[in-house]
């Protein structure tokens, strides 16, 4: 393995509404910085939707809509997590997953996000067929690796890299290949703009409820628009409009 690879790398973990890189959002992210094999600093943010988040979200990773409403949407946080991210190498458990979530906003939102990437789920699968499912728990559990707080961003990071170390170890010297960066390469599919039937809704539940934006409605995508839809439809049943 190159040496700067293993020096200097940086282990990250999401948690989001749903799987869908383009259309769902992240609500946490936590990240571990690596240096000559120690974590030297962790990087921890919860972060605001915009909407409500779904019910089996809240019940796989226990963040509810309460512990985001505070906390800075994706716009305000990203550019903090790309300046940590100060490495050309990513470390992740399916780290496609997690890359193209964050490839995605940085898209949205005019950043660039070129890394290249070690996967442990990718290792796993290549050495530990055996295994009934090489998802985190299991692995973490086989290991005997302390998984606390399953599905929370940071804890998930942490527990990644413990486990990175030990494939390491046991299976460096079988296929070295295997625990080389490679490129990661994903671009968001272009997304459809704002329909008129949109622009006209949003539009009227703007004036309707005396609403200030931020940003300008014609240049929403379609699933923008819906989230601000839902959302402002939500805020204002439960009176907050």
């Amino acid at each position: 393995m190159k040496k700067d690879t293993i020096d200097h790398l940086i282990v990250f973990d999401l948690e989001t509404t749903g799987c869908n890189p383009v259309q769902d959002c992240i609500i946490e992210i936590g990240a571990i910085k690596i240096q000559d094999g120690e974590i030297v600093s962790r990087y921890h943010k919860m972060i605001n939707p915009g909407i409500p988040i779904p019910y089996f979200i809240t019940e796989i990773t226990g963040i509810t809509d309460e512990m985001v409403s505070g906390a800075p949407l994706i716009s305000e946080a990203l550019p903090g997590f790309l300046d940590f991210c100060d490495t050309d190498y990513i470390l992740g458990h399916n780290i496609s997953f997690d890359y193209r979530f964050i490839k995605s906003k940085c898209c949205n939102l005019g950043y660039s996000f070129d890394k290249k990437a070690l996967d442990t789920l990718a290792i796993a699968r290549k050495f530990l067929k055996h295994l009934p499912s090489r998802s985190l728990g299991p692995l973490c559990a086989y290991y005997g690796i302390d998984l606390k707080n399953a599905h929370r961003a940071i804890h998930d990071a942490e527990a990644t890299y413990k486990l990175f170390q030990c494939l390491k170890k046991d299976f460096f010297d079988l296929d070295a290949s295997v625990f080389t960066a490679q490129e990661i390469t994903w671009n968001p599919p272009k997304q459809e703009m704002i329909t008129p039937r949109q622009k006209k809704y949003l539009s009227d539940l703007i004036r309707m409820h005396r609403i200030v934006l931020n940003e300008e409605i014609e240049t929403l995508t379609k699933s923008e628009a819906s989230r601000m839809i839902d959302k402002i439809l939500v805020q204002v049943r439960s009176g907050q409009k």
